[in-house]
């Protein structure tokens, strides 16, 4: 009786120890402590199940060193006799482990057990995972008020446990709540969206205690890029581009489904940044999905032997994820209507441009016309028709500035008919027959880049209207090798050193044929024609 009553002692004061701490990972250890010292066992573990009840996730120990836990490996699967107690939530008592029929063995380097005892442990209703206790040090078997006693300490642990995990889960819900909100707030005051990814990549670090976080976001067809990243390896990984295919972000992408992978060591998806980074263990990558579309994917990784990931924070990730996901989506579209308004404002501007200035202009051009029928004088003549030219100049200048603040032109009109549209505008205003030919698939490869290839081509109608005094020219826009070339051709041709001093036509088309990447040839012989050549890199398909 007297032991019974010691026992039963201990069991209150265990009792009153759990129901004092609130923090799960010291309840979970000193559960696993206070079962094998109640029992008698020389070892103790507490495997802590999946949510759905099929694995261990993780294993608590008790009289095994750090160092006797890395020789074993990595923890139990969850088979053999440890399997037992997964497929049926009750109590087992062995005296001899190996001979039972279930039993699997035991890894290399594992101390010898022969005894066991072992009980569920139930928490909101459903099992949270097994006690496990070996080795009865003072008999050859754990008797049966080892099991009624260890039966329960496991129905206070169940109710420690969900205390613990329902306070863990308002700090969290808290914390959340915070990191949100600051989120929040910076997007509010304007800051820059990369700014925005840098504190979601921070606040979801802090907010599991993990050594790395990641923000992956479309980058470009068939690729991602690390838009932000926070602790280790942060500096190296950031403004890295990869490929969604062969990487987890593309799968998270693809399913729009959580990864959790306990150890990225064998990892097979080595397009992942993190990944190949090198030092890298236990790791979850959360979807960033607003409305059902998937904006990225949101990573957090401990270091190589690192904790692994707890349910509670993978459910914790995955809800920070779809609430940050709202956050960088409105940092975007901010952004996106910023852009619209200096759109609209450099709109309202090239209107005015053309329909104030420029007609002003053509106004004061007409008269100056009408006074050169006036002039006697030759030399005011000239001086007249010169004063004409140079506002022609200023009037095709004017209507590049135009097509500069418009970039939406080519929204509605394809390459190909833009650079027809020039050619009409060049019969038009000065008389010169054009011919423009253009290989759709030379315009296509140059989508991207549309509006500074129109800009080049009327650069260089410019130049022949203004030089060359030809009467008929071609635009050509074609494919040749690696290169989209865009030719300006007319049937005249003039002396380029007999160029006016100061004039910046030419220079304007090199400056702007390097700023994509091109060069551009001019040949002209007077009497022979004209021709002034632009090469232009042929972008590299999607993912290459």
């Amino acid at each position: 009786m007297t032991g019974q009553r010691e026992r039963n002692e201990r069991l209150l004061e265990a009792g009153l120890a759990l129901s004092s701490e609130l923090s799960l990972p010291v309840i979970l250890q000193r559960i696993v402590e206070l079962a094998a010292d109640l029992t008698g066992a020389r070892y103790g573990a507490l495997g802590v199940l999946h949510p759905d009840g099929s694995t261990i996730t993780e294993f608590i120990t008790t009289g095994v060193t750090e160092a006797e836990r890395a020789a074993i490996g990595h923890i139990p699967a969850g088979r053999g006799i440890l399997g037992v107690l997964i497929d049926d939530a009750t109590p087992l008592r062995l005296r001899e482990i190996a001979e039972d029929p279930r039993s699997v063995g035991f890894p290399p380097n594992h101390p010898p057990m022969r005894s066991f005892l072992g009980a569920p442990v139930s928490a909101r209703g459903r099992v949270f995972g097994n006690l496990y206790l070996t080795e009865k040090q003072d008999a050859e078997a754990f008797t049966d008020q080892d099991e009624r006693a260890l039966v329960m300490l496991a129905g206070q642990a169940g109710v420690a446990i969900e205390n613990a995990r329902l306070y863990e889960e308002a700090r969290d819900r808290a914390r959340r709540l915070e990191a949100v909100r600051e989120i929040a707030t910076a997007i509010l005051a304007g800051i820059n969206p990369d700014q925005v990814l840098g504190l979601v990549a921070r606040h979801a670090r802090e907010l599991v205690g993990a050594d790395l976080a990641t923000l992956a976001v479309p980058a470009g067809p068939g690729e991602l890029v690390v838009g932000a990243a926070d602790g280790l390896h942060a500096a190296e990984l950031a403004g890295t581009v990869f490929p969604i295919e062969g990487s987890v972000s593309g799968e998270v992408i693809r399913t729009g489904k959580t990864v959790v992978l306990a150890d990225v060591a064998g990892e097979e998806r080595v397009g992942q940044p993190a990944l190949r980074a090198g030092g890298i263990g236990p790791a979850l990558f959360a979807p960033l999905a607003v409305r059902g579309t998937v904006l990225g994917t949101l990573l957090v990784a401990n270091a190589t032997g690192g904790r692994p990931f707890r349910a509670g924070a993978v459910q914790l990730t995955e809800t920070f994820a779809e609430q940050a996901a709202v956050a960088v989506e409105h940092a975007r579209l901010q952004q996106e209507l910023d852009r619209l308004a200096v759109l609209e404002d450099r709109e309202r501007i090239a209107k005015e441009l053309h329909d104030g200035v420029i007609q002003a202009l053509f106004a004061v051009g007409l008269g100056l016309q009408g006074s050169t029928m006036l002039a006697r004088d030759p030399e005011l003549q000239r001086r007249i028709g010169g004063a004409v030219e140079e506002l022609d100049r200023v009037i095709a200048d004017l209507r590049n500035y135009i097509f500069g603040l418009r970039p939406g032109i080519l929204a509605d009109r394809q390459l190909d008919q833009a650079l027809h549209r020039l050619g009409e505008e060049l019969e038009h205003r000065a008389g010169v027959v054009t011919v423009v030919e253009v290989d759709p698939q030379a315009a296509a490869a140059l989508a991207e880049v549309a509006a500074e290839v129109v800009q080049l081509a009327r650069e260089g109608l410019s130049n022949v209207s203004r030089h060359a005094q030809a009467t008929t020219c071609r635009i050509s826009l074609y494919e040749e090798g690696a290169t989209v070339v865009l030719e300006v051709d007319d049937g005249r041709g003039f002396d380029p050193t007999n160029v006016r001093p100061g004039g910046q036509g030419l220079g304007n088309l090199q400056e702007r044929a390097l700023a994509i990447g091109g060069r551009v040839e001019l040949d002209s012989h007077p009497g022979e024609g004209t021709r002034v050549r632009v090469e232009l890199p042929r972008p590299s398909p999607p993912g290459h």
